[in-house]
């Protein structure tokens, strides 16, 4: 038992792999350095950053300024203050690696608000995602360990969220997060007497929303509109007392939106975002000349530039997270990934949607466009969106289709100009 105690920790550290290395992919051979080469930034539980629903996912994940959002939980939850209805409800479903044939991996949101006045609202959002069922195997990957030894890793969080408007033009929102990430559930085997245990942690955002109608000349009305947030700052987590514990990934994603209408029934809405991760980058490690690590006399290895992220504490990393790439200002502005996004709406009814989504080939590589429809009848709407690569690498959305199915609750009847 206690070989494959031993084997299940190692398949645990993987899956813990696996799930960081799925929001900052690179190549398994560019185990190279700084300055032009891959130098990704990995998280624990990195499901937590993934774009939930269909209606920014075919707008390239743009969605921290977009208004009548009802999934502003993830992106922006100060935006629910502003809608024009007293509350709504959002569902949404994400196959995962649907393109590889699995079929157990998906990820599952469910978010709603309720509007107490027209200068208040709470809102909530519980996010859920499944790895799947899997065999335990050896190490050749050849044998399973014993009868019925399976593991089902799956991580989910739960939180809440209250935004005030302070003006006609400007309100905040701030949303606390409770995080539960599973990676050792094995059937037949107990893995919490040898250490390995869930990863459990909370985190809290903050956030801005500033929205502004134009005085546009030709046009039947435009919107400007900005948002702000500071999602994910929390304690680090680990998956067992003997482990070093990683970061959660904090973020800041800061965007703007511009609305025009055309003419009573035909709008045209385009959006910009900036994301970066607000955790250490990995170092430079001085080496020698066989490429081997160089480590003082305590062991610890010798950094050549940047700096050690296990000496950062989570509000540390906030700030230093701006000035610690080894390869200076131009890695730490490669960090940043850009999100841009197009939508036609017609008469609030049919909606179409494009984006794109834009990562540094040394920070993960990820560059897809995203196409996107909706249609709302009544107090329904159905949102679609499919993402294509174009820079040939598969991504875990590829030739997938994601759907979100959302539920507007009556109208407030309080200052339509709110839209």
């Amino acid at each position: 038992m206690s070989n494959k105690i031993t084997r299940l920790k190692y398949l645990c550290m993987g899956l813990l792999l696996f799930c960081s290395t799925s929001l900052s992919y690179t190549q398994s051979d560019d185990k190279l350095d700084i300055l032009g080469r891959a130098n990704p930034i990995t998280t624990a539980v990195p499901f937590l950053m993934i774009g939930p629903d269909s209606h920014t996912g075919g707008m390239g994940e743009v969605g921290v300024a977009l208004l009548n959002d009802l999934n502003a939980q993830h992106w922006n939850p100060a935006k629910y203050v502003f809608s024009p209805n007293i509350g709504g409800v959002s569902v949404s479903y994400s196959p995962w690696l649907f393109g590889l044939g699995l079929n157990d991996i998906y990820l599952a949101y469910l978010s709603g608000y309720y509007k107490i006045t027209d200068m208040d609202a709470v809102s909530m959002s519980l996010r859920f995602f499944s790895m799947g069922d899997m065999e335990l195997m050896d190490y050749e990957g050849n044998n399973p360990l014993g009868d019925n030894v399976m593991v089902s890793p799956h991580e989910f969080s739960i939180d809440a969220a209250y935004s005030r408007k302070f003006t006609k033009e400007l309100s905040m929102s701030v949303a606390g997060r409770f995080i539960y990430s599973n990676l050792t559930n094995v059937s037949g085997v107990s893995s919490t007497t040898e250490g390995i245990k869930p990863g459990l942690s909370g985190s809290a955002d903050i956030s801005l929303f500033y929205k502004k109608n134009l005085n546009a000349e030709r046009l039947y009305k435009s919107i400007l509109s900005f948002g702000l947030n500071f999602s994910n700052i929390g304690a680090k987590i680990s998956y067992s007392s003997s482990l070093e514990r990683d970061f959660l990934p904090a973020n800041f994603r800061i965007g703007t939106a511009y609305t025009m209408y055309i003419d009573k029934y035909n709008s045209l809405t385009f959006a910009l975002d900036f994301n970066k991760l607000l955790v250490p980058t990995p170092p430079k490690y001085a080496t020698d000349s066989d490429g081997r690590v160089i480590r003082d006399p305590e062991g610890n290895a010798i950094i050549e530039a940047g700096k050690d992220p296990y000496k950062s504490s989570v509000v540390g990393a906030v700030f230093t997270s701006w000035y610690d790439a080894p390869g200076g200002f131009n890695e730490e502005m490669s960090e940043f990934i850009i999100n841009v996004g197009l939508e036609y709406a017609y008469n609030d009814l049919l909606y179409i949607r494009a984006g794109y989504f834009n990562e540094a080939q040394t920070k993960g590589d990820r560059k897809y466009l995203t196409a996107g429809v909706g249609i709302k009848y009544s107090i329904f709407a159905l949102d679609a969106s499919y993402i294509i690569p174009v820079n040939q690498r598969n991504h875990a959305l590829e030739n997938t289709l994601r759907f979100t199915l959302s539920f507007d609750i009556g109208a407030m009847g309080l200052a339509k100009e709110s839209l």
